[in-house]
Order: structure tokens, then C-alpha cells, then sequence
């Protein structure tokens, strides 16, 4: 069964978001060591952030909004982002940004459903660069 794994939050200001969702929720938060300027969001307060979430809900990230939009974007592991992708074309959705690699997490790719709601998939590959 394919299931949410990841949710994000995309902000004009992370460090404000941050700031509102820890008072609010109790969530933890640390810069991802990746590439992007990327904050790990730790919605289980009985794990670490990252770890399995099989009973314990899923955790997230904040990021800088590319275009000054707040939204939040759901994504769901699947066992194939290509295959994924080409369902998404044929069941009406659009591929918005194309596969790409999470570092040392998987692959990553983000679709729309026909009415524009945005949702990343991905599969996990600790080999992907």
C-alpha cells in the first residue's frame, strides 16, 4: 500500500513557521546537512526525526517557498518513482518537477492530481547522488 511518508510546508519564512509550529505542536526542528537550505521537521516527540514511522504518524520539513506561495505537499512512497510518474500522465494528473535524487535518501518527483493539487512520490535508494 502506497502511504504518506513525508509532508512539507513551504513558507516566504521557514524560521517563523518553525518557531510557530514548535509552540504550537511541540515539533522539533534541525537544518538538514543536505544541499538545500532545509529544516527537518520532528512531529513524533517518541522517536528521532527520520526514523520509521510505521506507528507514529510521519515527520516533515520546511522549506523557503520558490514562489512565495504557502502550501503544504504530501509525498508517498511508492516502489517506482518512473512507474509512479508515468501513472500520474495516464490516470489525467502532470509530472510538475521531473525525478530527481534526494542524497543519500532516494528519488523524488512531483506530480498534480487533474485539479492542480500538488504531492511529491518517491522510493528510498541510500545510493542515490
Amino acid at each position: 500500500m502506497n502511504r504518506p511518508v513525508h509532508f512539507e510546508i513551504h513558507s516566504s519564512d521557514p524560521e517563523k513557521v518553525g518557531a510557530f509550529y514548535s509552540r504550537v505542536f511541540g515539533w522539533s526542528f534541525h537544518k538538514w546537512d543536505g544541499p538545500q537550505d532545509y529544516r527537518l521537521v520532528g512531529a513524533s516527540p517518541d522517536r528521532a526525526v527520520g526514523a520509521s514511522a510505521a506507528h507514529h504518524g510521519i515527520d516533515g520539513g520546511i522549506m523557503r517557498s520558490r514562489d512565495g506561495q504557502a502550501r503544504t505537499i504530501n509525498t508517498v512512497e511508492v516502489k517506482d518513482v518512473d512507474e509512479a510518474c508515468r501513472t500520474i500522465v495516464e490516470a489525467g494528473g502532470r509530472i510538475v518537477v521531473p525525478k530527481m535524487a534526494i542524497a543519500g535518501v532516494g528519488w523524488l518527483a512531483y506530480g498534480t492530481d487533474p485539479t492542480g493539487n500538488i504531492f511529491g512520490v518517491m522510493h528510498t535508494d541510500a545510493a542515490a547522488r
